[in-house]
Formats: C-alpha cells, structure tokens, sequence
C-alpha cells in the first residue's frame, strides 16, 4: 500500500469514528440528556459495577484531577453517584443512577441507528464484513475520548 493510500484510508476511519462519536452524542441529548462526548467514554468504564475516580482517570487517559471534575459534574447533573466502596474503607465508587442508565440506553439505540444507516449504505453483509475486519486489527483497551 502507497504512503498516499494508508494516509487516505486512516483520515477515512478517523472521520468515520469522529462522525459516529457526534452522530451518536446528537442524538442522546436530542432525547433530552445534557451530555457530551467525554461523557459516554465515562459511561463505558462506570457500566455495569462502577469505578473510583483512579479507575476512571486510567480508563479516560487522564489525570485523577480532571476526572474528579468529570464526576462531579456527572454527580450535579444526576447521572452518576458516590458510594462506599465494598472493599476499600477509604476509596468511593462512582456509579450510574438510574438517569445515567438511561442515558446509556440513549447512547445504544443512536449507535444502532448510526450502523443500520451504514447497512442501508453499504449492504448488512458489507457491514457485517467491516466489523469483522475491524475487530481483528482494532485495539481491546479502553475506548477513550479524542480532545
């Protein structure tokens, strides 16, 4: 594969995902959550048992500063809450509320909808296809946010 080529098909998946990442985040606060991004890359740590902030700030790429405001921004607008941890007297875990629960159900039916406009693009069996290309070269870390 050309230089030319691997840059044309690396601006193409990055503007796939940039574009599903916005696809998805429009359509959850079209539903009446007041969330961004960074947000739903939270929401994938915090589901289904919870993190502390430590967690969170490996998962996100952060310090523990800046997902410490994360969470308390997540806390004043109801998504996640504070609770003793079971095995770690000193430690607090983070944990959806019901609200963000809901929220992340937002987040999974805008994703299915984003994919099933790219079946109605490409084909079920081409998108099929690109999943599983896709999942043999993709990373199995956490997914974080670009900003």
């Amino acid at each position: 594969m050309q230089n030319s080529e691997a840059v044309a098909l690396t601006a193409a998946l990055l503007s796939a995902a940039a574009d599903l990442t916005q696809r998805i985040n429009d359509r959850v606060v079209a539903r009446g959550f007041e969330v961004r991004p960074a947000h739903g890359f939270a929401f994938t740590r915090l589901a289904p048992d919870g993190a502390t902030v430590t967690d969170l700030a490996v998962h996100l790429g952060v310090t523990k500063q800046a997902a410490s405001q994360l969470v308390e921004e997540l806390v004043r607008k109801g998504y996640v809450e504070r609770r003793p941890h079971p095995d770690d007297a000193r430690a607090r875990l983070v944990v959806l509320t019901e609200r963000g629960w809901a929220c992340t159900r937002a987040a999974e039916e805008a994703a299915a909808d984003a994919v099933r406009e790219w079946v109605d693009v490409l084909g079920e069996s081409e998108v099929r296809a690109l999943s599983d290309r896709l999942g043999r070269i993709a990373p199995y870390g956490p997914l974080r946010p670009i900003w």
